[in-house]
């Protein structure tokens, strides 16, 4: 290796490999960002939590929802655990809780035309529902098609083109996160160690539109510890059926 006559190959070889090597990163940095979704013919079912650290029959209703991970992967549902800060008076402060979350459970409440709001409340494709069952699929033909690109480690494009060019419609996203484990201290789980899934960290109403639109999301950062979905639903502006719904793990 160290002969003369090698010198001049093995500087062109340095040459040659520096492009390589920087074509590489680019390609390994462009698959990082290449995470995209495109939703099915049928309506994907959303499923919303209103769920709270605080409430002592809402650990039940937690591990169910984590029974839909699989489901959620496959893209077969949009899962959801929205946390409410309305129980935190009692002495544990929910970490999850945010004021945005109470609110829409508010507006959900009044759709449905309920007389207040609680833990655990159950809301499929817009409905407040009862039970807790494993039968989630629906046969509904959807009302738009989605798509989710990745553009960046925290930034999507959303294209939304609904069945009915003419039709209102309005969209919000979400960021979820699975494997988060709080120890309870005080309150009503005093002493008890709870697991969440699909726990929302970010939750952005997006507005109210009309025909196919595109739209960019910015997204909070990601970490290893706890897989994130990017979570796309659009709605119906007059009765807030979902027109239909994407969830990306990205």
């Amino acid at each position: 290796m160290h002969h003369q006559p090698l010198l001049r190959p093995l500087t062109a070889m340095k040459w040659i490999a520096a492009p390589a090597i920087f074509y590489w990163a680019t390609a390994a940095l462009a698959a990082q960002n290449s995470c995209t979704a495109q939703s099915a013919a049928t309506l994907t079912p959303v499923i919303e939590l209103y769920t709270s650290e605080g409430c002592s029959s809402c650990p039940p209703a937690d591990q169910w929802i984590s029974t839909l991970k699989t489901a959620n992967t496959k893209g077969q549902v949009v899962a959801q655990a929205f946390h409410v800060n309305y129980w935190d008076y009692i002495g544990w402060t929910d970490r999850f809780a945010a004021p945005s979350h109470t609110t829409r459970q508010k507006q959900i409440s009044a759709a449905n035309r309920l007389d207040g709001i609680y833990t655990p409340q159950l809301v499929k494709n817009g409905v407040t529902t009862r039970g807790f069952s494993s039968n989630i699929a629906t046969n509904e033909a959807a009302r738009a098609q989605l798509t989710l690109s990745q553009t960046g480690d925290n930034s999507f494009e959303a294209q939304i083109t609904p069945t009915d060019p003419q039709g209102a419609w309005t969209a919000y996203f979400t960021v979820t996160e699975h494997g988060h484990v709080s120890r309870v201290t005080a309150g009503e789980n005093k002493g008890e160690t709870l697991a969440h899934d699909f726990v929302v960290r970010q939750y952005v109403p997006l507005g109210n539109y009309q025909g196919a639109q595109k739209l960019k999301l910015s997204t909070l950062p990601g970490n290893d510890k706890n897989p994130r979905q990017i979570n796309l639903v659009v709605t119906d502006s007059k009765t807030g059926k979902p027109l239909q719904a994407l969830s990306a793990g990205c």
